[in-house]
């Protein structure tokens, strides 16, 4: 076979820079946006923020704090006099060598002996205020403010490294006697300074079973605390049966009549069974919404957020430049950087468009929602929006993704809208959201003795009209975290 050279014509489609850049705008978050264009602001210097949109930002600062000092009180003297009046004196008048104090340093810093244990540097000491910290780093706080021996303090850092997040013991006093390999140890002193954690912040922490968890948090309450000993009773003997919320047996096995009962297990449930978790690591998510929806004249507008939006320019004087400049490289850089700057502010100019026709589009679908509330959410999906926009469902994709929408109902992610149907009796449609709805009312308006099972909420449905499987019910609740029946069942 002999080598040959061909030639063909042919088309393809490629993405440009350009396209490439507005696609990866338009998926990006609020925060995420506002992060690109201070890189994009701090990288190229011909792009810049819109001088009369931040000149009325710092009119308005400056407005709000002039406010506060715009008719000074007459009886008070100016500030500005005194300070002339006080540099005048410091220069007439010579400072003292030793000034006086209201304490002596005694007062302050005693030479009091430090409680026995090993030293502890600052550096490793973590801040008492710190809400970052975990329950690891929490306990080892509180084990260096503890006055323990040198024994009892090695002792507490094996019982406190075998804490896990939920805050339980995950070995038995046994096996962290094993762990230490200290002959002169006994399983008595691990059981004392395992006592001494279990009251370390939170209560409970370093329980080897639910059942002590709850005991230990117990023992915090008053001793006349109404109904303590029937609670402890309930926790020691019979904590499967609450569980499984079988009443009946155990005012049977307990001889409580069921008012007592009722108190007993209300005391309960104001412990905590996972005191761990009270502390985490977890930092707040704040959400900037894109768009806000309210209602003007009988209408619902949308209107996109301007903190979030902020306006940029070309840096004209720059821009400029590039004429008479004598240098080539000079030339080609201020041009390269001002097509990268009409190429970002045309790219967020059509982020800031696709995203106001969505959201219009969204809610003209959703008016009911809006005026009546989740019962009266219509199904929709993105081929819907698509349709309507005439853009691709990859496109209605990126715009609804991390969008959020502030509504008089509260801040809703855009995707919230979005939702599969189910048919009606009448040939209509129902929302899957609206079933939600609704199955969230009937449970609220349920008789906690007598719960309402899965195939009882589908039989309310289907009179409404709404045709919905048992197992389409549970899949709706268990999304919700709703227990089931017998779960929901009390006194």
């Amino acid at each position: 076979m002999k080598a040959s050279l061909q030639l063909k014509l042919g088309q393809q489609l490629t993405m440009t820079p350009q396209l490439q850049q507005a696609i990866r705008l338009l998926q990006l978050s609020s925060l995420e946006l506002q992060q690109e264009i201070q890189q994009a602001l701090e990288s190229n210097p011909l792009l810049e923020m819109d001088e009369e949109q931040y000149d009325s930002e710092l009119n308005d600062n400056e407005g709000d704090n002039s406010a506060e000092f715009d008719e000074p009180d007459d009886s008070e003297p100016m500030q500005h006099s005194s300070s002339v009046e006080t540099s005048d004196a410091i220069t007439q008048e010579a400072m003292p060598d030793e000034l006086p104090m209201d304490t002596t340093w005694d007062e302050v810093f005693t030479a009091a002996p430090v409680a026995a244990g090993p030293a502890v540097r600052d550096d490793d000491m973590p801040f008492q205020g710190e809400t970052s910290e975990g329950l690891y780093e929490h306990l080892e706080w509180q084990k260096n403010l503890t006055p323990f021996s040198e024994n009892d303090y090695a002792i507490a850092t094996a019982i406190i490294e075998a804490i896990d997040d939920r805050g339980y013991l995950t070995q038995s006093t046994q096996e962290i006697l094993e762990a230490l390999g200290d002959e002169d140890t006994e399983l008595d002193e691990v059981e004392a300074v395992l006592k001494r954690i279990q009251h370390f912040d939170p209560v409970g922490v370093a329980a080897r079973d639910l059942s002590e968890c709850l005991l230990i948090q117990l023992n915090q309450f008053a001793a006349e605390t109404p109904h303590i000993e029937h609670a402890r009773l309930l926790i020691r003997e019979h904590l499967e049966l609450i569980a499984n919320r079988d009443f009946r047996t155990l005012m049977r096995k307990t001889r409580l009549k069921e008012d007592d009962l009722r108190e007993a297990i209300n005391l309960i449930q104001t412990l905590n069974p996972r005191p761990g978790l009270l502390i985490s690591r977890d930092n707040d998510e704040y959400v900037i919404p894109d768009v806000s929806v309210s209602k003007k004249h009988g209408r619902w507008v949308v209107e996109l957020n301007p903190d979030c939006m902020p306006k940029l320019n070309v840096n004209q004087h720059y821009a400029a430049m590039a004429r008479s400049t004598r240098s080539q490289a000079d030339s080609q850089f201020i041009r390269g950087h001002l097509q990268e700057a009409k190429w970002f502010i045309k790219s967020l100019e059509s982020r800031n468009d696709t995203l106001l026709k969505v959201a219009n589009c969204i809610v003209q679908f959703q008016q009911g929602f809006f005026e009546f509330g989740e019962e009266a959410m219509k199904p929709m999906v993105l081929n819907d929006i698509a349709e309507a926009v005439e853009m691709h469902e990859s496109t209605i994709s990126r715009v609804t993704t991390q969008k959020y929408m502030h509504t008089p109902r509260g801040i809703f992610e855009l995707k919230y809208f979005f939702s599969s149907h189910v048919g009606t009796e009448d040939g209509g449609e129902c929302s899957s959201t609206a079933i939600r709805a609704f199955i969230k009312k009937l449970v609220a308006a349920e008789n906690q003795k007598k719960p309402l099972s899965d195939s009882k909420m589908a039989e309310l449905l289907a009179e409404q009209g709404i045709n919905v499987a048992r197992r389409t019910i549970a899949k709706y609740r268990e999304a919700m975290l709703i227990p089931p029946s017998n779960q929901r069942k009390s006194l």
